[in-house]
Parts: structure tokens; sequence; C-alpha cells
């Protein structure tokens, strides 16, 4: 446990650092818009990149991949029987599904390489090679579904994830590392620096995002649907994961990438596409908070 607590003290700090970075206004709200699309076009594909390309497929953990897709679909099931809940309108479910099926990667990503090092970080990166799709592809027909005046002609998600820079990058990854291809090491090293940026600035970014004024307006609702996401995936993810016969380090891999809060970029969708965008403000808030609790307890009930 102690060593998990390392791993995590770092992350909480830099997120920490962020959010004091934008709260003050020494860095501008402008400047972070420009780091988040930096991380985002160019820094985070490198990191995902070069690790696909360099991970040993041949042992890769199928079922990690496989119990985490199902967890997915089964959290953002739940999320859809909210509809029949009594004061949910269709754009706050919607936005309750996205958050139910959203994870924050450079948190995993983190805490993953902290925890297990070069091992950790291909395994999270494999995680996120499956969960990012899918997780895009139920947001969007989730908030475009239940969207009351959707903005704007309806996106086709699939077009969006093949123009998608982290989907490219995941693409580009296995397919070389299905044709056992070797990076030049002058692409390699170059990647390996600009993924070395990845993990601090969205981290930083991170923390940035997150708008501490929304834990004032967070009800029962967004206290209750936070708790679903964090204790729900994670309980989904292990036990399908268990049931595809994934121990060890994968197993743990899976409960980190499961338990990390909702996406920061929820919010934008959201507001985009129709949903609550102040609910989903009110869930990135309270779950980012909250996970720094939950993460430690559910690693430990999980290596007991």
């Amino acid at each position: 446990m102690s060593g998990f607590l390392y791993a995590l003290l770092p992350v909480i700090a830099i997120v920490t650092l962020g959010h004091v970075l934008s709260a003050r206004n020494w860095i501008p709200t402008d400047s972070w818009r420009a780091i988040e699309r930096l991380s985002y076009v160019v820094l985070f594909p490198a990191l995902i990149l070069r690790t696909l390309a360099n991970a040993p497929f041949e042992e890769a953990p199928w079922g990690l991949a496989a119990g985490l897709i199902f967890a997915q679909f089964a959290l953002g099931g739940i999320g859809w029987l909210a509809r029949f809940l009594p004061n949910m309108p269709g754009p706050a479910v919607g936005s309750v599904i996205q958050s139910n099926v959203r994870w924050n990667t450079m948190i995993g990503l983190s805490i993953g390489s902290l925890l297990f090092g070069e091992e950790g970080l291909a395994l999270v990166t494999i995680a996120a090679a499956v969960m990012i799709p899918t997780a895009n592809i139920l947001s969007v027909y989730a908030l475009i579904a239940h969207a009351d005046t959707p903005h704007g002609p309806k996106p086709n998600p699939f077009m969006a994830l093949f123009k998608n820079p982290i989907v490219i990058a995941c693409i580009g990854g296995l397919a070389l590392a299905g044709a056992s291809v070797t990076l030049p090491r002058l692409i390699d090293d170059s990647l390996r620096i600009l993924g070395d940026a990845a993990l601090a600035l969205g981290l930083l970014s991170a923390g940035a995002g997150v708008d501490l004024s929304a834990l004032k307006r967070a009800g029962s609702r967004t206290l209750t649907w936070s708790l679903v996401r964090l204790l729900g995936l994670p309980a989904f993810a292990v036990g399908f994961c268990l049931l595809l016969g994934v121990t060890g380090t994968p197993l743990v891999i899976a409960l980190i990438c499961a338990a990390t809060p909702t996406a920061t970029s929820s919010y934008i969708l959201a507001k985009e596409l129709g949903g609550d965008a102040a609910l989903s403000a009110n869930l990135i808030a309270v779950e980012t908070v909250l996970a720094m609790v939950t993460i430690p307890i559910l690693y430990l009930l999980l290596t007991l």
C-alpha cells in the first residue's frame, strides 16, 4: 500500500499545482487551451504510438482489454436506466452515461508507470487503445440520443473516431507492433521525449480544468452518480477481468484505469452535443476530489 501511495501522491501534487496555477491566473485560460491542444494533438499521441509500437503483444493480456470494454458497456447501461428516475431530463441522462464510461487517461498512465514502470505504462496504453474509442462512441450516441436541442448537425461518431489523433496513434502503434517494426533510434528517442512531456502537462491540465466552485453547486444527484461511477466501473472491470482469467499486475492496472475520475473533456462534449453541461462540470469536480480517496481504498481491497 505504501508503494501505491508514493505513486499517487505525486499525481495529486501535480494536479493540485495545475489547479493553483489556473485559479490564480498565473497561466491564463487561453494558454491552458493551447497546452491542452498541444497535449491532445502531439504529446499524448506520441506517448501512445511509441508505447504500443514497443509493447510485447505476444504476451499482452487481451482479457484486460475485453474486461474494460465490458465494464464500460455495463456502467453505460446503468446510466441509461437513469431515464426512468424522477427529475432526470434527457440531457442529464446523456451526461451521466458519458461520465460513467469516460476515464482520465493521464491519471491512469501516471499511476501505472510510477507503480510498475514500463510494464505498467504499456498495460495502461493497451487499456487506452480500447477504452478511448469505446468511450467516444458511447458518449456521442448517449448525448445525441438524449439531447433536447443538439447544436448543429449530428456528428458521426465513427467518422469522428478516425479523425481523433489519439485513435490514429493507437492504430499506428498497433500496426507497427503487429508488423514487428522496430522504430529507428532517432524517432524512438523523439517520441520518448514528447511522451515524457505528455504526462506532466496532462496532469497540470487536468488540475486546471477542475472547477472547484462546482462542488458548492453539487447536490445529491451529482454525489450519487459520482459514487456510482467511481465504485461501479472498477467493480465491473475487476469482475469481468477475473471471469476472463486476468490476474496479477494486469488486474491491478484494470482497477486503476477504471477507478480514475471521468475525463475533464466531458464538459466540452456535453456542451457541444446538447447534454447537461452544468451537471458534467459538477461530476468532473466531485469525482476528481473523491477519487483521491476511493482509488487507495479500492487498491487496498484488491491487494489484501
